[in-house]
């Protein structure tokens, strides 16, 4: 989808306010319910300042809790973050370690915040292979924040899009074995109904940092009628005015979901 040329120029000016502006701007359209992002670029972010690459998660974890912030106050129903891949598993031991230690730290940091901006915590993704200890604080935290009314923020950890895709045909399998269900009958809505997101409207708008131009095995089946939006910031650079930014694209394109 592009945006139609006679608006062009208009939303490249809107493009460079600043983030209370560009928040009065979108405010007056409709926002997308659900946005998710891939968060790419930590390392390279250390790289290229000569850190080590623990230092571009540390500060991915601030870009992380601006991105929420910023969700939260654009009025967002849902946000979904891809903080751990399946795949993530196969980078260096010490990196994946700190990684944990990190992960599991931040949680529990969080939790103030989400509990005063009544955020939702859900987790998508297997339970199985991550440490006991960072197991146990998303759970706890899951649950302390499960009465929460505002922003749903749902974290792909462990996560993997095929993953996701044969656990649903494994319950559906089951569902045929049992005699529940025909094979002849199976639909794209038995298959929604048995992803990790069953209960969640599929993504209107992803994001990648970083300018990498693949999807990453990140949610193959919800996303594809979504729109997206690709920048080169890396991820820890990326603030709330970059989110709006591409809410403000995504508000000018024409969503026809298959059709002329």
């Amino acid at each position: 989808m592009t945006v139609k040329s006679s608006r062009e120029p208009a939303r490249a000016e809107l493009a460079k306010l600043g983030e209370a502006e560009l928040l009065e701007v979108i405010r007056a359209q409709p926002v997308p319910a659900h946005v998710a992002v891939i968060m790419d670029g930590n390392g390279r972010w250390a790289t290229r300042r000569g850190l080590p690459r623990v230092a571009g998660h540390r500060e991915g974890v601030k870009a992380a809790r601006a991105a929420v912030r910023a969700a939260d106050t654009l009025g967002l129903q849902y946000l979904t973050l891809y903080a751990f891949s399946t795949e993530n598993w196969s980078r260096p031991k010490q990196e994946v370690s700190t990684l944990m230690t990190l992960l599991e730290r931040s949680i529990h940091g969080e939790l103030p915040e989400l509990m005063e901006r009544n955020v939702r915590l859900r987790i998508i993704g297997r339970p199985n292979g991550v440490p006991p200890p960072v197991q146990r604080g998303i759970d706890e935290v899951v649950r302390q924040t499960e009465r929460n009314t505002g922003l749903t923020l749902v974290m792909a950890f462990n996560y993997g899009g095929r993953d996701e895709l044969i656990d649903a045909f494994r319950l559906v399998a089951r569902r045929v074995a049992s005699g529940e269900l025909q094979p002849e009958d199976i639909s794209e809505v038995h298959v929604s109904r048995a992803l990790y997101t069953k209960d969640i409207p599929n993504p209107d708008l992803l994001i990648r940092t970083s300018g990498e131009m693949r999807v990453s095995n990140f949610l193959l089946w919800q996303i594809a009628y979504t729109e997206l939006w690709i920048t080169p910031t890396l991820w820890p650079d990326f603030g709330g005015a970059d989110l709006y930014r591409a809410v403000l694209e995504f508000q000018g394109r024409t969503r026809r979901f298959g059709g002329v």
